[in-house]
């Protein structure tokens, strides 16, 4: 699908490709990097391409420039603000939304400010640019606010106009360049459903980029664990997208862990709220202390999930184990860093079994993927 934007937005590099082709480069791509995997003759499942119109979540970066808004993705290769007024990736509830976005920053943006100088003077001065995030949950629309300022009570008043002047919005926070976050309004505590499950999310989360990749990515999880029942470990688990769906069957016992301290307390919440028995959760940070030893003991199966730096600390300590799980589910958003984390378990013992691509962010360079490891 042509978009107006591919010449300059650096979203989507690969947009001005047709459909076949990107999708043949991206497996051929996909496939050299897999190649420096340490075993032959790796089977791949069929890959799943994620299309244009389903991205629940997105990140605005916004500016005043001249008088004017800019509003948009950066420019291809700078930190420059492409103007955009609709996303071909977007689902249609943010797109629907992004005109009115832009005439709540205008006037958020002629707010004066008063903030004091050295030596105690006050000057007067306004929001001049920040991030917006917005993500479409199953209740409406959650939105972020990301700026170097503090909301002060005009900031405040405005947005919660903006929420009563918008059905379709539930909640919105503010974020200060020193880190504080607070809800300045709210209609209801956004949630998303995984696994059948009500899931209320904390503010500009970390979820998955579409209700279909979530799917996509579950699925695949689901299908590598089967006929594995008892202990199992949730690394690098964040909302619990993959907690939920396994502990379905109740002869599962989950252990979740993640260093998300916010991320923990809201999955306990969850975990609470929807009387979920078996599974336990852990505030660990697995790449500095990685679980090993007994607190690996007795798992059938680990399944982890990293950032993009990937795993190495755990799948060591995994690889190491004189008891070891006989099943190995790794998602990686990161092919590069995946292969990093499949050459140590391969040598530690383990044998790819399938290793699946799937495609959730069209036309661009990220790739993820879902691999099954068993013992040898």
């Amino acid at each position: 699908m042509v978009c107006v934007y591919e010449q300059v937005c650096g979203g989507c590099p690969f947009r001005n490709l047709g459909e076949t082709e990107y999708r043949q480069r991206k497996i051929q791509t996909f496939k050299k990097i897999i190649e420096n995997i340490n075993q032959k003759d790796i089977p791949l499942g069929k890959p799943i391409f994620i299309n244009d119109g389903v991205r629940r979540r997105t990140e605005f970066s916004f500016e005043k420039k001249r008088g004017n808004l800019i509003m948009g993705f950066n420019a291809r290769q700078t930190h420059d603000i492409v103007d955009i007024k609709s996303c071909l990736l977007l689902e249609k509830r943010l797109n629907d939304l992004m005109a009115d976005i832009r005439l709540f920053l205008e006037d958020l943006c002629k707010v004066t400010i008063l903030k004091k100088e050295k030596g105690g003077k006050k000057c007067s001065s306004c929001v001049q640019k920040g991030q917006i995030f917005l993500t479409a949950c199953a209740n409406g629309i959650d939105i972020s606010l990301e700026t170097s300022d503090d909301a002060q009570l005009e900031h405040r008043l405005l947005i919660a106009d903006f929420l009563n002047e918008h059905d379709g919005i539930i909640r919105f926070s503010w974020k200060n360049s020193k880190g504080y976050s607070e809800i300045i309004a709210q209609k209801a505590v956004p949630y998303v459903n995984i696994a059948d499950i009500k899931v209320n999310i904390p503010s500009a989360t970390f979820l998955q980029a579409s209700d279909e990749s979530e799917k996509a990515l579950i699925d695949l999880v689901l299908k590598y664990a089967e006929n594995i029942e008892g202990n199992i470990a949730d690394l690098f688990c964040g909302i619990g997208t993959f907690s939920y769906p396994l502990a379905k069957n109740i002869k599962n016992k989950i252990t979740a862990a993640d260093s998300s301290e916010e991320l923990l307390r809201e999955f306990k919440k969850n975990i609470n709220l929807n009387t979920i028995p078996n599974i336990k959760v852990i505030k660990r940070n697995l790449f500095k202390y990685p679980l090993q030893n007994e607190e690996l003991k007795n798992f059938s199966l680990v399944v982890f999930d990293p950032p993009r730096a990937g795993a190495f600390s755990q799948v060591k300590a995994l690889a190491e184990l004189e008891e070891k799980p006989q099943k190995i589910v790794a998602v990686s958003c990161n092919p590069h860093t995946f292969v990093n984390d499949a050459n140590v378990l391969i040598a530690g013992g383990y044998h790819v079994m399938e290793i699946t691509m799937v495609d959730q962010f069209n036309y661009s360079n990220h790739t993820e993927l879902v691999a099954l490891f068993e013992l040898n």
